[in-house]
C-alpha cells in the first residue's frame, strides 16, 4: 500500500490525462468528422446542445488533459455529461445500462473526481508560469564566475 501511496500524484495524472484525451478526441470526432466521424449525424454550426457540447467536449478535454485550468474545466465538463444523461438517456429508463448512457455517466463522475482531488502530476501549468516569469519560456540560470 505504500507504493500505491507513493505513486498517488502520479496514477491521478494518468488518470486525468486519460480521460481528458478520450473526451477531447469525441468533441474532434463531432466538429472535425475525423476518428471515426460523428457517431450518428454531427452537430450544425453552433446548434443547440450538439455543436456547443461538442466544442466543450474538446476544448475542456485538451484543458483536463494539458493540465491547465483543471478544476474548472473538469467541472464543466462533468456538468455538460451530467446534462447529456438527462436530456439524452435518462427517460428511456431507470439505469445507464439499460439508456444507454454508460458513457456520459462515466465522463460524468470522472472529471467530478478530477475536480475533487485535482489534477496530479505532468501538468503545463508550472511550464506556464515559468515561462510568464522569465519572458522567455527558457529556464533561466545564473552561473557564477
Amino acid at each position: 500500500m505504500e507504493a500505491l501511496e507513493r505513486s498517488r500524484e502520479y496514477v491521478i495524472g494518468l488518470f486525468r490525462i486519460v480521460v481528458g484525451l478520450l473526451f477531447a478526441c469525441h468533441g474532434a470526432a463531432s466538429l472535425f468528422d475525423v476518428l471515426g466521424g460523428p457517431h450518428g449525424a454531427g452537430p450544425g454550426l453552433a446548434e443547440w446542445p450538439g455543436w456547443w457540447a461538442a466544442v466543450v467536449q474538446l476544448l475542456g478535454g485538451a484543458l483536463v488533459l494539458c493540465g491547465l485550468g483543471t478544476r474548472p474545466a473538469a467541472v464543466l465538463c462533468s456538468g455538460s455529461m451530467a446534462y447529456a444523461y438527462f436530456t439524452e438517456h435518462q427517460s428511456d429508463a431507470l439505469f445507464p445500462i439499460e439508456n444507454g448512457g454508460e458513457l456520459a455517466t462515466m465522463f460524468c463522475w470522472s472529471f467530478l473526481l478530477i475536480a475533487a482531488i485535482g489534477p496530479g502530476r505532468w501538468t503545463l501549468g508550472p511550464l506556464l508560469r515559468l515561462r510568464r516569469r522569465t519572458g522567455t519560456g527558457r529556464l533561466e540560470t545564473t552561473s557564477s564566475h
